[in-house]
C-alpha cells in the first residue's frame, strides 16, 4: 500500500517505518521508564461535575432550576494532560511506591498556580501521580487564579451526549516580572539534569500565562549550545516564538489560521509548502498534525505524511494532541527517528480519542495493540 499522499514529491514511507515492529517498540518503551522530563507550562484543573437530571429542583428564591451535583472528579489539564500521558507511558510509580530506585525516570512540573482551592486540588492530583512539584510555584497575588475547565455532565450518560456547556476560569492578570524570574530560574536550575523539556503554551491572552514575552528569549539562550535536552514546544497562538525547540502544531496553526470550521482540512500541497518554508526559516524540526489523516514530518526530499490509525465510531479529540506530544517526545529521547516518533505519537492519540467524555491516557500495552492495528491497515 502506498502510504504517501498524492500531489507532493516525497519518499516512500515503507523504509523509515518498516522496522517499527513489536520488538522495536518494546525497546523504545523500555527506555521511557528511565527518562527525566520537565514540563514547563500552563497547568489547568479539569473538573467534572456529574449532574442527576432527575434530582433537579426549582430554587425557592428565584424559581430557576437548581441542578444537583452527585459526584465530582478532577484531574490535571492543559500542561497537566501532557504530564498524565507521560506518566502513563513511562509507567511512573505513584506517590509512595517509588522507593530508592535511582534508575527510575521522573517528571517535574514547572509553572504556577493560584493560592486557591483549585490549586490545592491540582497539586494533590499531580502529587498522587508521583510528579515533582518543587518548581510549581504558588502565586498569592490578588486576582491570580488557578485556571479551570469546569465540565458539567449528566450522570449515567456516557460519551459526549451528556456534556453540558463548559465553564472556564482563566487568568486575566499579567504574569509580571517577579513570577517570570522565578520560572526562568527554575528552568535554568534543571535544564542540564533532564533528558526532555516540554513547553506547553496554553493561555491565549498575551502575557497572562507562563510564557511571557521575556521568557521566550530566556529559553532560547538556555538552549544554545550542545548537550541540551530534547526540547519540544506546543503553543496555541505563538509557536514561532520558540527558538531552539522542536515544534508541534496542527495544520491550521502552521498557517496561522485560528478557529477553523470543524472538520475542515487543508490541501496536502499547502501543508507541505508551508512546512518546508518554516523548517528552512527556523532551522528546527516541525511535526504537523492533520487530524484523522496523520502527522506530517520532514523527509529527505520533503514533507511526508505518517498515517494515523483508522477507527470507526465515535471519537473525542480532546487531549489528542497532548497524547501525541507525550508519545512522540519520549520516543525521540529514547532514540527513535522522527518518523518512528510521529507514528508512536499517532498510536497514543488513537487510543485516547476513543475514551469518550474524559481526557484519557494511553498505556504501553495499548500502544502495542494500536501498532498491530496500524500494521494491518498499512500492509
Amino acid at each position: 500500500m502506498d502510504m504517501v499522499r498524492p500531489g507532493v514529491m516525497q519518499p516512500a514511507m515503507t523504509a523509515p517505518l518498516g522496522g517499527l515492529n513489536r520488538e522495536r517498540l518494546d525497546g523504545l518503551l523500555g527506555r521511557f521508564t528511565a527518562l527525566r522530563v520537565a514540563v514547563l507550562g500552563d497547568f489547568f484543573l479539569d473538573k467534572y461535575l456529574e449532574v442527576d437530571p432527575l434530582l433537579a429542583e426549582p430554587s425557592l428564591e428565584t424559581g430557576k432550576t437548581a441542578h444537583q451535583v452527585v459526584s465530582v472528579q478532577h484531574s490535571p489539564g492543559a500542561a497537566g494532560t501532557v504530564v498524565n500521558n507521560l506518566a502513563a507511558l513511562m509507567a511512573l510509580p505513584p506517590a509512595g511506591e517509588r522507593g530508592n530506585d535511582e534508575a527510575l525516570g521522573s517528571i517535574q512540573a514547572v509553572g504556577f498556580t493560584g493560592d486557591d482551592g483549585e490549586g490545592y486540588e491540582l497539586r494533590q492530583d499531580l502529587a498522587a501521580m508521583g510528579i515533582d512539584l518543587a518548581q510549581l510555584h504558588t502565586d498569592r497575588a490578588p486576582g491570580r487564579h488557578t485556571p479551570v475547565y469546569l465540565k458539567p455532565k449528566d450522570a449515567g450518560v456516557s460519551g459526549l451526549q451528556g456534556e453540558h456547556s463548559r465553564y472556564d476560569i482563566k487568568n486575566r492578570r499579567s504574569t509580571g516580572l517577579t513570577l517570570e524570574r522565578k520560572l526562568a530560574g527554575s528552568v535554568s536550575s534543571l535544564i542540564k539534569n533532564v533528558d526532555i523539556l516540554v513547553a506547553m503554551d496554553q493561555v491565549e491572552d498575551e502575557g497572562c500565562g507562563v510564557f511571557t514575552p521575556g521568557l521566550y528569549g530566556i529559553l532560547a539562550s538556555l538552549l544554545e549550545g550542545g548537550g541540551k535536552p530534547v526540547a519540544w514546544a506546543d503553543s496555541r497562538r505563538r509557536i514561532k516564538r520558540f527558538s531552539g525547540f522542536i515544534r508541534k502544531m496542527n495544520q491550521f496553526e502552521l498557517l496561522d489560521l485560528h478557529d477553523p470550521v470543524p472538520g475542515a482540512t487543508l490541501p496536502d500541497a499547502t501543508i507541505a509548502a508551508a512546512m518546508t518554508a518554516m523548517e528552512r526559516n527556523l532551522a528546527a524540526p516541525v511535526f504537523v498534525t492533520a487530524g484523522e489523516q496523520g502527522v506530517w514530518v520532514m523527509g529527505e526530499h520533503g514533507p511526508v505524511l505518517v498515517p494515523a490509525v483508522k477507527y470507526h465510531g465515535a471519537v473525542d479529540p480532546t487531549g489528542a494532541g497532548d497524547s501525541f506530544t507525550a508519545g512522540a517526545v519520549l520516543s525521540l529521547a529514547a532514540g527513535a527517528s522522527p518518523f518512528e516518533a510521529a507514528l508512536i505519537g499517532n498510536l497514543a492519540a488513537s487510543v485516547t480519542v476513543r475514551k469518550l467524555g474524559t481526557t484519557g491516557t494511553a498505556t504501553p500495552e495499548e500502544l502495542r495493540s494500536a501498532l498491530d492495528t496500524w500494521k494491518e491497515q498499512n500492509r
